[in-house]
């Protein structure tokens, strides 16, 4: 599906990117936490702490791989994504900068001459890292939720497996969905629909969304959220099943509120800029750019370059326009 209103569609692919690196840049500096610990440093987290928060890996990756399927369209295959890996990500005074464990492990792999999906076999290959910028996929593929979830193993067998790829997979769905004006419990639906049934992270989505129905609102939702779906007896945070399940539950909680869903998902902690990330990009793509808070998105405008070097300078505005041009020409095609 296609949206017939050209400046519709373009609204709601800004709103998904702006959406993500808003929910990124906000929950940076909580990354990691408990609840409690947030609240006792920061209160109720209601704004950016400062001025320099801007997006991290999160952004960063979304901005590489919208400039990638763009540059190839959407025929791209996995193994051109690694080459630029290795071109654009790859320096040779370091090895690799300012990602998660599953990024700086694919790398290795790939530079030991591992190819995709084996690049993606490793023991951190279920981690968010690909849930966490898989919004570009759903943006090309308006409605299209199983092409978007395609797109995203594409790209995600780079760095992931498994579990890992299931969540890349229910974002990029979920956000598909959401640029067609669906439904909270739509966009819920169709995430579950392209990933197993019998993984983590469908049991995870589902769980959420549970918790999420019961709750007032996203706020209230932090505290059963975190006891029902958050692993923290585990050192990181940036497990796959859990960020997308605590994403998703907000999403429901929030029941459409951006600043209030995407806030609550900064001061749940963990891996909050992911969680917001993700719950962000899919109520950006709902909502539209022109319906989020616009010194919010002031603030994120162009990427700082701080994980990948090649994306420094460039602005999400400029993104957007590339994958609404991919969206226009690729996404309406059978096939």
């Amino acid at each position: 599906m296609v949206i017939s209103i050209p400046e519709v569609l373009l609204d709601r692919i800004k709103g998904a990117l702006f959406g993500l690196g808003v929910g990124d840049a906000l929950g940076a500096d909580t990354e990691g936490m408990h609840p409690d610990s947030i609240q006792d440093q920061f209160g109720y987290i209601q704004d950016f702490i400062s001025k320099d928060q801007a997006g991290t890996d999160d952004t960063e990756f979304t901005i590489f791989y919208s400039q990638l399927l763009s540059k190839y369209g959407l025929a791209i295959t996995s193994t051109i994504v690694a080459e630029h890996w290795l071109h654009d990500i790859y320096h040779p005074s370091q090895t690799y900068k300012g990602a998660g464990f599953s990024e700086a492990l694919a790398m290795n792999n790939l530079l030991r001459g591992l190819k995709p999906p084996s690049s993606g076999h490793h023991v951190h290959s279920w981690s968010d890292g690909l849930a966490m910028c898989a919004a570009p996929f759903g943006c090309v593929y308006p409605g299209q939720a199983h092409k978007a979830a395609t797109l995203a193993q594409t790209f995600g067998q780079v760095s992931h497996a498994g579990e890992g790829i299931y969540g890349g997979q229910a974002v990029a769905a979920a956000v598909s969905m959401a640029i067609t004006g669906a439904t909270i419990e739509e966009i819920c639906q169709g995430a579950l629909q392209v990933i197993p049934t019998d993984s983590w992270t469908y049991y995870s989505i589902k769980k959420g969304i549970e918790i999420g129905r019961t709750v007032s609102d996203a706020r209230s939702a932090i505290a059963p959220l975190y006891s029902g779906l958050a692993y923290d007896y585990y050192y990181w945070a940036d497990l796959a099943p859990e960020a997308v399940g605590l994403a998703f539950g907000l999403l429901t909680a929030g029941r459409g509120d951006y600043a209030e869903t995407v806030l609550a998902g900064v001061n749940l902690g963990r891996d909050s800029d992911t969680i917001a990330a993700i719950s962000g990009a899919i109520l950006g793509a709902l909502v539209g750019y022109e319906s989020l808070p616009q010194e919010w998105c002031q603030q994120i405008e162009v990427a700082p370059g701080r994980c990948i070097r090649a994306v420094a300078g460039t602005s999400l505005t400029e993104i957007a326009d590339l994958l609404f041009e991919n969206a226009v020409r690729d996404g309406g095609k059978d096939g």
